[in-house]
């Protein structure tokens, strides 16, 4: 990493507001220990804070299915080429229940090329994968590298997705590609130089 870690635990003349920062934030990872991004994030225990209260609604306060949050968060990792992202969040959303096959084409699929034009069904350019499997890495995709998302794209998204649902796949895909800019630049878990686990590794460590 591009800084030293903060401390694991809060320094001894810490206030207490920095010792329940810790608190609530090790409550969230329990039983893991405290993991490096958050000991990258705690030089600052005010922006740690905001991050885990953010994040943790985003992982455990949604209503979309956690395999396309999964999937969403996966793909901006392949995009950004945060290696640390992948590996962890792949390796969730094949948990989730997202098929080997699923995964292969967030991995392997350049960018606007998944499911054809954002007009038609896409199945049968990217057979593996559902409508809503499509409409997710679509909208990640022109989310993630050209920020502005075609009409076509989002009109995919309101066909298959509710209003509540929609909102929770943005700031699912605008809050991981935030991680990634932290994660790379600061090359938080030192893997910047290291290669992505590939999905026929991570199907094989998870016994799917």
């Amino acid at each position: 990493m591009r800084l030293p870690y903060a401390p694991s635990t809060p320094p001894p003349d810490a206030p207490p507001s920095v010792g329940e920062i810790y608190a609530r934030i090790a409550a969230r990872r329990r039983p893991r220990p405290l993991i490096p991004l958050d000991l990258t994030l705690l030089h600052s225990p005010p922006v740690a804070d905001g991050y885990n209260a953010f994040v943790g609604a985003l992982r455990t306060a949604t209503v979309v299915p956690q395999s396309l949050l999964e999937l969403a968060v996966s793909r901006v990792a392949i995009l950004t080429g945060a290696v640390y992202e992948w590996n962890i969040h792949a390796a969730l959303a094949l948990k989730a229940g997202l098929s080997a096959a699923a995964l292969e084409v967030a991995w392997g699929t350049g960018k606007g090329e998944v499911g054809g034009s954002s007009s038609s069904s896409g199945s049968d350019s990217a057979p593996s994968l559902s409508d809503k499997e499509i409409a997710v890495l679509r909208y990640t995709d022109e989310a993630t590298v050209d920020v502005k998302v075609q009409d076509a794209t989002f009109d995919a998204l309101k066909r298959l997705f509710n209003d509540r649902e929609i909102l929770e796949l943005a700031t699912v895909v605008a809050g991981y590609n935030a991680v990634s800019r932290i994660l790379v630049p600061l090359d938080v878990g030192e893997n910047n130089d290291k290669p992505m686990k590939t999905v026929a590794e991570l199907v094989a460590a998870a016994g799917v």
